[in-house]
């Protein structure tokens, strides 16, 4: 995901006239990203092919798949970048639980579209807003397994070990993510990226649905020493208490 403004449509692609072709095996897959955060993409298939693919494969095997409406990319993240999302996920909770924010974690949920024929696994996600909050509780009190009975998240969190191959933004803006916390691994620089009324995504400053700034999420992720996250969150949490609890309105 390009850290300058992205030009995406939230319009599905039309129909590609591809000749059909085979969906990877397990194994296959296995042996396309068998390097750590490797990006592997499958160009010019259809919703059809990239659907088939992502439920052919279970989640304990760790393997992303996304789809732009043209494209399939697939990657199995690395510990060092699953290291980054874990203390970018434990850094949106606690700040949410000191300060009483309602939230709700969606984790790596695959947020499969047919509708505008996109499909993305954020690296964790989140809800924030009260309709979706109630939605979210309706559907899971039903147990429902049906993802299109689920909203799309609020916040998306991505961490990228290298640049992506697929256009990214454009399955956010299709899914409508108000929000993308961008951590760039290899500059260890972190992003907030706010959907437009255009539909493209711009870089801000500060999140909409907690008060921290930009470089505030670097500080936590990267300058902080966080070998033992025990010790680190007790840190966060005080460190929440005394400089952005008095962030809060009124």
């Amino acid at each position: 995901m390009s850290s300058a403004t992205t030009n995406s449509s939230t319009v599905p692609s039309p129909p590609l006239a591809v000749a059909p072709r085979s969906v990877p095996s397990l194994e296959d897959l296995y042996q396309m990203t068998s390097e750590p955060d490797q990006r592997v993409v499958i160009r010019g298939v259809d919703w059809a092919f990239y659907e088939q693919l992502a439920d052919s494969i279970p989640e304990r095997c760790h393997i992303h798949v996304d789809y732009d409406g043209k494209d399939v990319e697939i990657m199995s993240p690395g510990l060092v970048h699953d290291n980054d999302k874990r203390l970018l996920g434990q850094l949106v909770e606690a700040i949410a639980q000191v300060l009483g924010v309602p939230y709700k974690s969606a984790g790596q949920t695959t947020w499969k579209r047919s509708d505008v024929a996109r499909g993305l696994e954020a690296d964790e996600s989140y809800f924030f807003h009260a309709d979706k909050l109630d939605a979210v509780a309706a559907g899971k009190a039903r147990r429902s397994l049906d993802i299109a009975e689920y909203p799309n998240p609020d916040l998306g969190i991505e961490v990228d070990m290298s640049p992506p191959k697929i256009d990214r933004p454009a399955i956010y803006a299709a899914l409508k993510v108000a929000e993308i916390w961008r951590f760039d691994g290899e500059h260890q620089q972190v992003f907030i990226e706010r959907l437009e009324d255009d539909g493209t995504y711009r870089i801000v400053d500060r999140s909409s649905f907690l008060p921290l700034y930009a470089a505030e999420i670097r500080r936590w992720v990267v300058e902080e020493d966080s070998h033992d996250e025990s010790v680190w969150a007790r840190r966060l949490r005080a460190w929440v208490r005394a400089e952005l609890a008095p962030r809060l309105p009124g």
